[in-house]
């Protein structure tokens, strides 16, 4: 390949010809001078002609010129010097700067090689996506094509030969494409979906996945139906003003309910990404919440995280609502809270630093915002540490927190803790481990009166404490054949000696949720959080058995714990740690490759052997089609005055059936079996359906359409139980 003038072309190709190929015909050199170097060609073919005559110069055979990003392949090429045209026939393939490829049988192109007309032409975009028309013309970077149908879907099957309809298509009379804004614009379009033509096409244009990254226009609409809101219509409309930031706004109109706006912007930048969510609308809604004001209703949620450099971020979310029944109404969220939060942190190796912010909305109806906490500021520090005098592995950590409520108990706490670890391995295999802990904690308090839990509120003003402990924990690891795989059989004994602690006089606002598991059966306290601390000294044992062959996999662990002493206030009624003997916990996990996944979890009353917890989960199928079946009983006995520890019985079933490759059924279902028996403040009745839901879908690598409906039971502020249909389209390689 060599690069040269186009009008010295016929000089220097036609001084070579008779080495390339012997059977060329008789051409005629005419010396001319070389044009300058901003127009030069790379250029190259088997033969080359020059017709002095007609002043015209045919390469044949493999031709490949291109200029200034501009490339032209071809089985034959004939330059015109009179008029500077250049025609190629035979598999023309054009390249532009842009990376999209322009196939078809015929091109007239000017001498730049940029402008050309095209017959038969298939136009390949970076994204993947086709575009072929009857005919075209480009004119530098916009080229217009007539008759033509676009699809970003695969038009062969898997083995890259059988034929396949692409899943959706727009056909148009007429086709701008702009290769610099990356767009594509459809004139008297059509689209068409699994073979069903559609009068209107829902889009004005498309993004060809470079430049901008995306294109402004109209979305498909978002249809559903309920029975809050009746029948709801949402037109979307996309604005792209960059690759890194789009924002969509979404008007929706209700026949049961005044109209609202909904917008969602998103950017990406050097530091990290971030979006920010919001809705709208206006109406009366005492009906639903005597307690909120007419006018405007609205909800907002903003997220995003943002990476200073390597070690420091800072991760954020914001969500608040105007009222207590908006979220659930419009079918934004259903959580019964707003969480919002700040957190600076740094992360190394060997430490890690925290600076947080936490605040919370209520949404149930029960829910006095006043009384929720704001936590300002949470501060957490841990260090990790390899002292060479004594071996193993230190953490210190510092703690400080502030819980702010504007009517209710105030909470200051802080402390700071140093922890050390060793492990070591006999030479018959045992495996030991010491832990030494120590710490030290100031608390504030005030307004105790106002938390209603007296084994919650602690005792008003300034308190501290010494928290001081030490365990030893031994394994003794087995391990053998069994029925042709390893079965690993670990007895564990644990010894944890702690001095009497003072926990009545500290509040506690983190420690509440407490409950014996398999998970915190070894764990030096087995409180959550760190405002109560479980004093007094125990001795846990317990054993793990593992059976691992091919395709299967059996994993069990059960222990109990006893206590040296004996403090009957330190943990409530039905947690399972109120006695000296513990009850008995234990897990087991089933997996029979990817088939089959079942997890149990129970707790048995030590006294009764009455089940006190039982929890099951079961997986069965593949990843297309499966049943899932989870049911958990908590039957603790708990007092009702203790709010956290509720007891329940529940039952969820779900399932997909793949009938056919691109098409599924979904159905869920989550039934309350809780009574009087588990909980005496229970209003069920032992079956209430919680909420059902079914869906049919159709999914493959370029379309995904689905209709669902969902039904909800249970009634959140005042809000009626209903039904709720939906239907959903989304259209893959629009590159939004």
């Amino acid at each position: 390949m060599g690069k040269l003038g186009w009008t010295a072309l016929p000089l220097i190709l036609a001084l070579a010809v008779p080495a390339a190929a012997q059977d060329a015909p008789p051409t005629t050199a005419v010396p001319v001078s070389v044009v300058p170097s901003a127009q030069d060609v790379d250029f190259s073919a088997d033969i080359v002609t020059y017709d002095d005559e007609a002043e015209t110069v045919t390469a044949a055979g493999r031709v490949r010129a291109s200029r200034d990003g501009q490339y032209v392949a071809a089985d034959q090429v004939v330059w015109n010097r009179q008029t500077g045209q250049v025609v190629a026939t035979g598999k023309v393939v054009l390249l532009n700067p842009q990376g999209d490829k322009f196939v078809g049988d015929r091109a007239i192109l000017t001498d730049e090689l940029k402008d050309a007309t095209v017959e038969n032409l298939l136009v390949v975009f970076e994204n993947g996506g086709r575009l072929a028309a009857r005919s075209a013309t480009r004119t530098g970077d916009v080229t217009t094509l007539r008759d033509a149908v676009y699809s970003p879907c695969p038009v062969t099957r898997d083995d890259g030969c059988t034929p396949r309809r692409p899943s959706w298509k727009v056909t148009a009379a007429r086709v701008r494409y702009d290769a610099v804004r990356n767009r594509v614009r459809f004139s008297r379009g059509r689209l068409e979906i699994l073979g069903i033509p559609l009068p209107l096409l829902p889009i004005f244009a498309l993004s060809t996945g470079g430049g901008s990254g995306g294109a402004s226009g109209v979305l498909f609409p978002e249809i559903k139906l309920s029975g809050r809101n009746g029948f709801e219509l949402g037109v979307p409309y996309h604005l792209s003003f960059a690759p890194n930031r789009d924002l969509t706004i979404t008007p929706r109109l209700y026949t049961g309910s005044l109209p609202s706006i909904e917008a969602k912007y998103r950017e990406l930048d050097r530091l990290g990404a971030f979006q920010v969510s919001g809705f709208a609308t206006v109406g009366d809604n005492q009906a639903s919440d005597p307690d909120s004001d007419n006018g405007i209703r609205a909800y907002v949620d903003a997220n995003g995280k943002f990476q200073f450099d390597p070690l420091w971020s800072l991760t954020g979310q914001i969500r608040r609502s105007t009222d207590k029944t908006l979220t659930r109404r419009y079918d934004i969220t259903r959580e019964d809270k707003l969480r919002s939060f700040l957190n600076l942190e740094r992360i190394d190796l060997d430490s890690y630093v925290s600076l947080a912010a936490w605040s919370f909305q209520g949404l149930r109806s029960t829910d006095r915002q006043a009384a929720i906490p704001l936590a300002l500021p949470a501060i957490d520090a841990r260090f990790r540490l390899e002292p060479p005098a004594i071996g193993g592995r230190v953490e210190l950590q510092a703690n400080s927190l502030a819980i702010l409520r504007r009517d209710g108990q105030d909470t200051q706490r802080a402390f700071a803790a140093a922890r050390w670890d060793r492990r070591w391995l006999t030479s018959f295999g045992q495996e030991l481990q010491l832990t030494g802990y120590l710490r030290g904690d100031v608390y504030h308090t005030d307004e105790v009166e106002k938390t209603a839990s007296l084994i919650y509120r602690g005792e008003e003003g300034w308190h501290g404490r010494t928290i001081a402990a030490a365990a030893a924990e031994a394994r003794w690891p087995l391990i053998g054949p069994l029925a042709g795989g390893i079965q690993r059989l670990v007895p564990r004994l644990q010894l944890v000696l702690t001095p009497p602690t003072s926990n009545f006089s500290i509040p506690n606002e983190d420690s509440r949720a407490v409950d014996l598991e398999a998970s915190n059966l070894f764990a030096l306290n087995r409180f959550p959080g760190y405002d109560r601390w479980e004093d007094g000294s125990r001795v846990t044992y317990g054993v793990d058995w593992s059976f691992d062959r091919p395709r299967l996999a059996i994993t069990t662990t059960v222990g109990q714990s006893y206590r040296l002493n004996r403090d009957e206030r330190i943990y409530p009624e039905g947690t399972g740690l109120t006695d000296r003997w513990s009850d008995i916990v234990g897990r087991t996990r089933v997996q029979y490759g990817r088939f089959l996944d079942l997890t149990h979890r129970f707790r048995v009353d030590k006294d009764t052997f009455a089940v006190r917890r039982n929890e099951v989960d079961l997986t069965v199928g593949t990843d297309q089609t499966y049943a899932r079946i989870g049911y958990l009983r908590l039957n603790r006995d708990i007092d009702t005055t203790t709010e956290d520890l509720r007891d329940k019985e529940e039952l969820r079933l779900a399932g997909r059936w793949q009938f056919k490759r691109y098409w599924s059924v979904f159905a869920a279902t989550v039934l309350d079996l809780t009574d009087t028996e588990e909980d005496p403040l229970s209003l069920a009745d032992g079956f209430e359906p919680v909420r059902h839901r079914v869906s049919l879908d159709y999914e493959d690598d370029c379309l995904a359409i689905g209709i669902s409906w969902r039904r909800d039971y249970d009634r959140v502020n005042f809000l009626k139980e209903g039904s709720t249909f939906q239907f959903r389209l989304t259209l893959k390689g629009l590159d939004r």
